[in-house]
């Protein structure tokens, strides 16, 4: 069996007028049919999760990332997957521009005419980086419920490690591209940055990276060290953000490959025979042959005369074309009972009796390169369904609401109170076996503010 993930990018929440909120209504319904249809064809009839590459809202607020919450269970819950097995990174879109104050556009100027000297000089300061991050307020909150946190750093996020085979596995890395974003970007003249901050990614043996990222490499002002270090860290790499599908694959120094694979828009402002809407399947496996990663595309597109989503023919290389990536990190552990260096360099056959193992998911966060302990996920039945839906669906006020009316604050509290310490505050509740005080008090404000509405 192998690792299958239904990658959607751009789908701009709120973007809907006029006619165009029934077409794409229909659209994201059509997709949630056809990915099920997709996926129980392959085998084991189930997927392992959702990527999302960016885009997500269209104005980075609440109310978009309500309805994409409720699109995104819908085709969860279609290809059987839980609803918060998935991974996302922010677009320029998911950042909320009524945010950007005129000092906060000067800090990105500065950096944007400038360079890498001037990122790090500008970011150092703890006081800018909130700045800048507040503009993402409702996206971070939408995503730390599904575990994808934004590092407030501006460096890499990971969690997600999948196990494809014994001692093989891929890790989802996350990239921010959109941090230097404030509407009026363009690829002739480069300036966003992904910045050396985000160039830290660890070599884990046996373990090869997946880069997830909104803005192709043309669109960075230092593309040329990001291609230098992605060919060095990484055998896939997965952006959005320019509507139109593509795929390459690059030999790498070290007798290695990389995938560059850019999205098509799940739903642009409208659809035309360059542009339409557009989504992949995409399988991960373990190629024993050549000791390396197999990837399998299943690319769709929408068919305006037939009106639904079928195998897309003209981009990505056909209806479903497979890719086999030598691996450098995969080299570094042995395989189970066999040495690596005894195998003859292009046959499987000292390899054809090893144990096969169907693809799991683990939540491992990397700790930071300053070496404090990152938050490791509490092993509860219910806990990761309830931590999804008190970030993703309810108000600050509400988050503390709960908090208050179930004595998780204890009476001497003096803290501010930060994402982290609401997590391990909602943490203390559930290790009190308050679960389900929790999941009824969600329920309860979430209905409040429905009626408040109606």
């Amino acid at each position: 069996m192998s690792a299958v993930f239904v990658h959607v990018s751009d789908i701009h929440f709120g973007q809907e007028r006029d006619h165009r909120l029934h077409t794409h209504n229909d659209v994201k319904q059509q997709l949630i049919e056809d990915a099920r249809e997709v996926v129980a064809k392959i085998p084991g009839g189930i997927a392992q999760g959702i990527l999302v590459t960016g885009d997500i809202a269209q104005s980075g607020v609440k109310a978009e990332y309500d309805e994409a919450g409720k699109w995104l269970d819908a085709l969860a819950n279609s290809i059987g997957v839980p609803i918060n097995c998935v991974q996302m990174v922010p677009g320029n879109h998911d950042l909320d521009r009524s945010k950007l104050t005129p000092a906060v556009k000067n800090m990105l100027d500065q950096i944007r005419a400038g360079g890498e000297p001037e990122y790090e000089a500008v970011l150092s300061d703890s006081l800018v980086r909130q700045a800048l991050f507040a503009r993402f307020k409702d996206y971070d909150n939408f995503s730390f419920g599904y575990e994808c946190p934004l590092n407030a750093e501006a460096a890499y996020a990971s969690e997600m490690v999948v196990t494809l085979a014994p001692r093989r596995s891929i890790r989802f890395i996350r990239f921010n591209s959109s941090l230097l974003c404030h509407g009026k970007e363009r690829d002739e003249h480069p300036e966003l940055m992904i910045g050396s901050r985000q160039f830290t990614i660890p070599r884990t043996p046996g373990v090869e990276n997946v880069i997830l990222v909104h803005h192709p490499l043309s669109w960075y002002k230092d593309q040329a060290q990001v291609r230098d270090y992605v060919r060095s860290r990484a055998r896939v790499f997965i952006s959005g953000h320019e509507h139109d599908p593509k795929v390459s694959v690059e030999r790498v120094a070290g007798d290695c490959d990389l995938m560059m694979l850019a999205a098509g828009a799940t739903v642009p402002f409208q659809s035309d025979e360059v542009y339409t809407f557009t989504y992949n399947i995409i399988e991960f496996d373990w190629d024993s042959e050549i000791d390396g990663l197999s990837v399998t595309i299943h690319p769709r597109a929408w068919n305006s005369e037939r009106t639904c989503f079928e195998a897309d023919e003209k981009r990505l290389g056909g209806s479903d074309p497979n890719y086999r990536l030598r691996c450098q990190n995969s080299r570094r552990v042995e395989w189970p009972n066999v040495s690596v260096g005894d195998q003859p360099k292009n046959d499987s056959a000292a390899v054809a009796d090893l144990p096969t193992v169907a693809p799991t998911i683990e939540m491992v966060p990397i700790a930071p390169p300053d070496g404090e302990q990152k938050i490791m996920p509490l092993s509860v039945d219910g806990y990761e369904i309830a931590r999804l839906r008190f970030f993703r669906d309810l108000l600050e006020g509400e988050r503390l609401r709960i908090l208050v009316e179930l004595d998780a604050i204890p009476a001497d509290f003096d803290e501010l109170m930060s994402q982290g310490l609401e997590r391990r505050l909602l943490e203390r509740l559930v290790r009190q076996g308050k679960l389900a005080e929790v999941e009824k008090m969600i329920n309860q404000l979430v209905e409040e503010r429905k009626d408040g509405v109606e």
